[in-house]
């Protein structure tokens, strides 16, 4: 591994690591959830992973600036900003289901991510990349699946609703119908699951950047793409879409029609 992403790499990993046994003590114990402004759930187990990071990420590179779901953004000096997700899917959280995770990617200057780590702690599953050392799944080399034909592919949602509510309702059936299977194996768990060859795609019709931090890298160095559904790989779209690449301009293809 390079010396230049080491130290940035091993903090996300750690730190998600870390971050991931604050939400496991809360988790299938009946925790309550809050009502954020934007009808979204946060409980304290959201809160205090977030307050981990942050203490964690002012330690460690206190010039960088970061962002995160709860506690919104602090300003740095480098330039570089680190988007943090303490609990993505804390609806499954809520409701005692393991596909939640933790999310912490590193965007550079010029707004490509550097690093990315994504642990599901109830799964006890950690995938990880930096740009040019490759992505990781606890411990041996994470790849895309090498599916070239739509009719046979696998493509996962978060919520079959959010389609016709983002008015997205035609996209949607327009690849879903020339696809082997939808399952709404969603949140962080769907791009999981492109980035280690068990799905094919991943589609999210409305994403918040913290909502996709480290996708970008990890896709990439597995050899799939994320791209807004333009096709603009970009954690700052309105909407978002893991590919294995090989279906990646089909898949675009029928999101565009």
């Amino acid at each position: 591994m390079s010396e230049s992403l080491k130290a940035e790499l091993e903090f996300a990993v750690d730190t998600a690591w870390a971050v991931g046994r604050i939400s496991l003590r809360y988790f299938q114990t009946g925790v309550q959830a809050d009502m954020k402004s934007d009808d979204s759930p946060v409980t304290i187990a959201d809160r205090e992973s977030e307050s981990e990071i942050r203490q964690r990420l002012k330690g460690a590179f206190p010039a960088d600036g970061l962002i995160g779901e709860e506690f919104g953004e602090d300003v740095g000096s480098s330039g570089r900003r680190w988007f943090i997700d303490p609990i993505d899917g804390t609806k499954s959280f809520v409701a005692g289901v393991p596909l939640f995770g933790v999310l912490l990617g590193l965007e550079d200057v010029d707004g490509s991510i550097l690093v990315g780590a994504v642990y599901l702690p109830a799964l006890d599953d950690m995938v990880f990349a930096g740009r040019g050392e490759g992505a990781w799944w606890n411990g041996r080399r994470a790849r895309v699946s090498t599916i070239t034909d739509l009719s046979v592919a696998t493509v996962c949602y978060t919520s079959s609703t959010s389609f016709a509510r983002h008015n997205r309702q035609g996209a949607w059936e327009a690849l879903t119908r020339h696809t082997k299977l939808a399952r709404g194996w969603g949140d962080c768990y769907g791009h999981v699951l492109v980035a280690t060859g068990r799905a094919e795609a991943m589609l999210d019709p409305i994403m918040n950047p913290w909502d996709c931090g480290p996708f970008p890298v990890i896709l990439e160095e597995a050899g799939g793409s994320f791209t807004d559904w333009q096709g603009t790989t970009t954690i700052h779209g309105s909407d978002a879409v893991s590919t294995n690449g090989h279906l990646r301009d089909e898949i675009l293809g029928h999101l565009r029609a």
